[in-house]
Order: structure tokens, then C-alpha cells, then sequence
């Protein structure tokens, strides 16, 4: 079992910043490659960015490509999601989760279902 604890949501003005941390217990960390989904109202579970167990490899899908940013810290426990530019499309409730890393094909990550664990989630709200 992985616990994951999100923080960091608020409230934030279009084109500011934001960042989110995550922070894991339980198993060790570094057996789980990691993700950020975000859950509009009305909307389905999407996918927004992943970083491997190690830190090396991430993918940030296109809306928010150049202006999000994934990252851990394994000492910590910890992954982070760095967000700029926010615009109000962004406002969501933003979740991280974790991937059981051994006996996948591929590290990345892009659906609910490959992901075992998740967080209760983060509420960012962009005003425009």
C-alpha cells in the first residue's frame, strides 16, 4: 500500500504560479513511476504529466507542455508538479498516483487504470 497526500491547491489569478507536492508513505517509493491527473466538474479523469522511479524520464501532455513541470525527490518522497502561466482552463482538482513500476512494458502511464494507488486530490482554481 502507498498513501499519497497532495498539497499546494489554491486560488491564483490567470498567469500566475502554482506549485503541488505530493508527498508518499508506505511502500517504497521508488517502486512506483508516478503521475498528475486533474478532474474538471463535469469532465473525466485526464491525464496531465508522469515522471519514471527514477526522476530521468517525464512526459507532459500538449495543453500544458511549457508551462507545467514534473519532478521528484526520492529523499523525500516526494513529486512535485510545477505549474506557470495558469490560465483558467487549468482550474481543477489536481491528484497524483502512483504506478506499480515492475512488469510494465513501458514506464509511462497515461490512463486511470495503470495507475494503483491516488491521492484525495487538490483544488486549483485560476481566476480570469
Amino acid at each position: 500500500q502507498v498513501q499519497l497526500a497532495e498539497s499546494g491547491g489554491g486560488l491564483v489569478q490567470a498567469g500566475g504560479s502554482l506549485r503541488l507536492s505530493c508527498v508518499a508513505s508506505g511502500r517504497t517509493f521508488t517502486l512506483y513511476n508516478m503521475g498528475w491527473f486533474r478532474q474538471a466538474p463535469g469532465k473525466e479523469r485526464e491525464f496531465v504529466a508522469a515522471v519514471d522511479w527514477i526522476g530521468d524520464r517525464t512526459y507532459i501532455v500538449d495543453p500544458v507542455k511549457g508551462r507545467f513541470t514534473i519532478s521528484r525527490d526520492n529523499g523525500k518522497n516526494t513529486v512535485s508538479l510545477q505549474m506557470s502561466s495558469l490560465k483558467a482552463e487549468d482550474t481543477a482538482v489536481y491528484y497524483c498516483a502512483a504506478a506499480y513500476r515492475s512488469g510494465r512494458s513501458r514506464w509511462l502511464a497515461e490512463t486511470v487504470s495503470e495507475y494503483d494507488f491516488w491521492g484525495q486530490g487538490t483544488q486549483v482554481t485560476v481566476s480570469s
